[in-house]
């Protein structure tokens, strides 16, 4: 649905980075690379989660909703930052958008929706002509519309992020965009380490616990305290 572009300024070889970083709680030897390696998934397996803020994640998200990057944002932690696509100075009259799956695929509710975003264009193409300011003509722009960010986050973020909304229950274009992500880092970097992280850490948060949190589950996992009670059981 989107693209997701990992930039350079990311850190590409995340593992080593926290263990060079970690070094310094135990007085380590950062010359040696492989200890490095070793330290820095030392400190992933004991979830020392400080030091995975070292690691640091540029991307560009492009052509995802408005609304799938307003839910992203409310994860934004660890002094990360962003920047977004202007509503105040780009002309919208002909936006690009998002059009759903369980919509694309019926004809009538297809047609409905494209009726709908194309009066707001024509609207906002009209107030254009009649000189009012683009500032204001943006408030017709739906949830809908398809945006550009650059985001900068760390390695903590993502995995947090990632055990929230990889979650079945989670909003479908978020769980693509998690996942779009992880995709773009799998490619990434030096060392394979990137992989490694996708492998271990591209995972909703039920497979950590081994049991569902969510009042509401899918019932892939057992809930808390069936959870407790089969291991009492066996």
């Amino acid at each position: 649905m989107g693209e997701v572009i990992i930039q350079k300024e990311t850190t590409r070889d995340p593992i080593s980075l926290i263990g060079r970083e970690a070094a310094l709680c135990w007085g380590g030897d950062i010359a040696d690379k492989e200890k490095n390696r070793k330290r820095g998934l030392d400190c992933l397996k004991s979830e020392h989660g400080r030091t995975w803020e070292f690691p640091q994640i540029y991307v560009y998200l492009k052509g995802y909703s408005a609304r799938v990057i307003r839910e992203f944002y409310t994860h934004i932690g660890g002094m990360s930052t962003r920047l977004q696509a202007s509503t105040r100075y780009i002309n919208y009259k002909d936006f690009a958008y998002v059009t759903p799956a369980s919509i694309e695929l019926d004809a009538e509710k297809k047609e409905t929706y494209e009726r709908c975003m194309n009066y707001i264009s024509a609207s906002m193409e009209l107030l254009e002509t009649l000189n009012a300011p683009r500032e204001d003509i943006a408030m017709l722009l739906p949830l809908g519309m398809k945006t550009e960010v650059i985001c900068r986050m760390n390695l903590r973020t993502l995995i947090d992020m990632t055990k929230q909304r990889a979650c079945s229950r989670a909003y479908v274009e978020f769980r693509e965009l998690i996942q779009d992500i992880w995709s773009a880092l799998d490619a990434y970097g030096d060392y394979g380490e990137w992989s490694y992280l996708k492998e271990n850490y591209d995972k909703p948060k039920c497979d950590f616990s081994g049991f569902c949190t969510e009042r509401y589950g899918c019932g892939r996992m057992p809930k808390k305290d069936e959870a407790r009670t089969d291991l009492h059981t066996n």
